[in-house]
């Protein structure tokens, strides 16, 4: 009955909206749109709990401010590669162990203060303080043994062992930069040297920012006000594009919905890649997941095509393991554990798991989690494992599950190049392998590539050995948007909505 009653409300939702098109209301959209055009709205799913992602996790966070509001020394662009931002330059020492940047001169924080050294060296020895809940803080900061700053314009990073990644490291939104003075104020008053300041936070509605004319290229942002609003319901969303409520989508995730945008020229649709890894998260700390052949089990309980088609309409990839296929170094692991129900059963039988087995599946606002949700639970049900479905809202995940305190979860983990949580018994899957930490170790101080290459194969393949979790798929990132709106994300490297390329044609 709750299944139906969910299916009807949402079909009234969206027959409501074609009444409206049909009526003539939702007309006017390209007028709306060309008599606006230095102001976006754009649709975002979560809604961050606090806009300083260098001390709390959600990537909503870097959806709102990253590289609008705080920028770090380097740039992630929308294919992966890097470029200058705070630093115009850099110099890596023969060993890997030590970067010189240089930054970029004449840059201030929007209160007027100096950006220099000093803020580097203070937003980094923050992060690697031992109060530091920075979620980089033990894969970036730690391996960051000594800052020295020679002059205003110049930082020397030495680390402990060589990344290979920290280039990338240093243009993700847990690196960047805020000054001594504002920083305290962070979660709620961002102060940054980006192209925008924050204007406004309606807690549970948006997030308005507003052109900074002190930035120090103002004359190319186009785009002097951005909305982003908070919409976690599919249908909600649908109805909010087709009304002109919001201008675009950066990560639509209604893909019953595509074909009606596909359609519809007012609108484009653009799709791309993602780092997102999707997981049916298990509590290794909790009996009987502490046993690798209940979480084998679980694997095997796991239609993945199912779960994909039914949740994603075939827009998704299948994963094995906690990597990106569009990561360098990525193994096809999807195959490790075949979908075999019998084999499961097998399984929960041999560690002595009775059946009915009676679990708590915690499910966070977004579709994805909750209409796939829906489908593990059943597939679970044919293996003997009841799931009871928690419904629980952003803040409540992020208090409570991501504390530790559930049975299985399901959440898209699109922080990229994040395998390093694994080595961390206390996140909060708890996931507690020496075996693991050593290769980790052995890979972070390797130099040669090939070797490199070998270890991090390795690891892929230890975690899914492991069944530290259900590995289910790497999504495609869809965009929908106004026709006529120019600059926004197609692809999503990192969760990011860099406004300052964004215009109106």
């Amino acid at each position: 009955m709750k299944n139906v009653f969910s299916l009807t409300r949402r079909t009234l939702a969206l027959s409501s909206v074609a009444v409206l098109v049909a009526t003539g209301v939702a007309a006017p959209l390209q007028a709306q749109a060309q008599s606006r055009k230095d102001t976006v709205t754009l649709g975002m799913i979560l809604e961050p709990t606090s806009l300083d992602p260098t001390m709390a996790p959600a990537a909503a966070i870097g959806e709102v401010v990253h590289y609008n509001i705080l920028e770090g020394l380097t740039k992630i662009n929308v294919d992966g590669s890097i470029s200058p931002l705070l630093a115009e330059s850099w110099k890596m020492d023969a060993d890997g162990k030590a970067y010189t940047f240089k930054l970029r001169r004449g840059v201030k924080f929007s209160d007027g203060a100096p950006f220099d050294s000093a803020a580097v060296k203070f937003s980094f020895e923050r992060a690697k303080d031992a109060k530091s809940t920075n979620k980089a803080k033990g894969a970036v900061f730690n391996n960051i043994s000594h800052i020295s700053t020679p002059d205003a314009h110049t930082v020397v990073l030495v680390l402990s062992n060589p990344d290979g990644n920290f280039l990338f490291r240093m243009g993700e939104n847990t690196a960047v930069i805020l000054h001594p003075d504002s920083a305290a104020n962070a979660a709620t008053k961002p102060v940054g040297t980006g192209p925008y300041k924050l204007d406004s936070w309606a807690k549970g509605s948006a997030v308005t920012l507003s052109k900074w004319d002190g930035f120090r290229d103002a004359a190319s942002v186009k785009v002097k006000k951005v909305t982003f609003r908070f919409i976690n319901d599919s249908a909600a969303q649908v109805a909010a594009l087709l009304a002109g409520d919001i201008d675009g989508m950066p990560r639509f995730q209604s893909p019953q919905s595509l074909k009606q945008f596909q359609s519809d020229k007012r609108f484009v649709v653009e799709m791309g890649s993602t780092a997102g890894k999707g997981i049916m998260t298990i509590n290794n700390r909790k009996k009987p997941f502490d046993d690798v052949r209940v979480r084998r089990a679980l694997s095997h309980a796991v239609d993945k095509k199912a779960f994909i088609d039914g949740v994603f309409e075939g827009l998704a990839k299948p994963i094995g393991s906690h990597m990106a296929p569009t990561d360098a170094g990525y193994v096809e692991l999807s195959n490790t554990y075949a979908y075999d129900p019998e084999k499961a059963k097998a399984l929960l039988k041999e560690a002595g798991v009775q059946t009915p087995l009676n679990v708590t599946l915690t499910l966070p606002p977004p579709p994805y989690a909750r209409r796939g949700g829906e489908i593990l639970a059943a597939q679970l049900a044919k293996v003997g494992i009841v799931a009871k479905i928690e419904n629980v809202e952003w803040a409540q995940w992020l208090g409570g599950t991501f504390k530790g305190n559930f049975d299985l979860t399901v959440i898209n983990h699109v922080e990229p190049l994040d395998y390093m949580a694994y080595a961390n018994p206390q996140y909060y899957w708890g996931y507690d392998s020496k075996a693991f930490r050593d290769l980790a170790a052995k890979h972070a101080a390797t130099t040669a590539a090939k070797e490199r290459t070998q270890l991090f194969g390795d690891m892929q393949r230890m975690i899914a050995k492991d069944a530290v979790n259900v590995f289910l798929f790497n999504a495609t990132n869809t965009a929908v948007y106004r026709k006529g709106l120019k600059g926004l994300w197609s692809s999503s490297p990192i969760f990011a909505n860099d406004m300052s390329a964004v215009s109106w044609q």
